[in-house]
């Protein structure tokens, strides 16, 4: 199972813009095209996990609903969850038995470190980089990893 960022920063892109301006943000290049190859290979056990408040939950939906995105990629519409703090994806992978999670925050990785066994952070990071994480700086790099890699 996987679980990731589809918009560029997703944590901060529709901050201050309204509804309008949310729905017609532009996917992270490459999201269209390696999501739906995910979906295949691990069987749609795909999830998004989304740490954000009431306002930005509201521009997510909508954002995935305008983009067309669940028929675009195959991802199962209902496999979408969200919680206020990051900490708190690692309930939702617990639940949900991910064993593959894309994140761009370094801080969800190391909340889900004992609760999943593959690790992806994704975009660009300036800082080091833990050994107990992959980085992946765009979707490419997912690509090769997870589509090379056993689900």
């Amino acid at each position: 199972m996987i679980e990731g960022g589809v918009g560029a920063d997703a944590d901060t892109s529709f901050l201050g813009s309204s509804l309008e301006e949310a729905v017609t943000s532009p996917a992270t290049p490459g999201a269209f095209d390696v999501i739906p190859r995910l979906v295949v290979r691990f069987e749609r056990r795909v999830w998004i996990i989304s740490k954000c408040g009431a306002s930005t939950q509201r521009k997510t939906l909508a954002w995935l609903e305008h983009n067309d995105f669940y028929s675009r990629t195959g991802v199962p519409h209902g496999n979408v969850r969200f919680c206020r703090e990051r900490a708190e994806k690692a309930i939702h992978c617990r639940d949900l038995r991910i064993t593959h999670m894309i994140d761009d925050r370094l801080e969800v990785h190391q909340a889900i470190r004992d609760v999943v066994p593959h690790r992806y952070l994704f975009g660009p990071q300036h800082d080091d980089i833990p050994d107990w994480v992959v980085h992946t700086p765009d979707w490419a790099a997912v690509a090769a990893v997870l589509l090379a890699a056993p689900a």
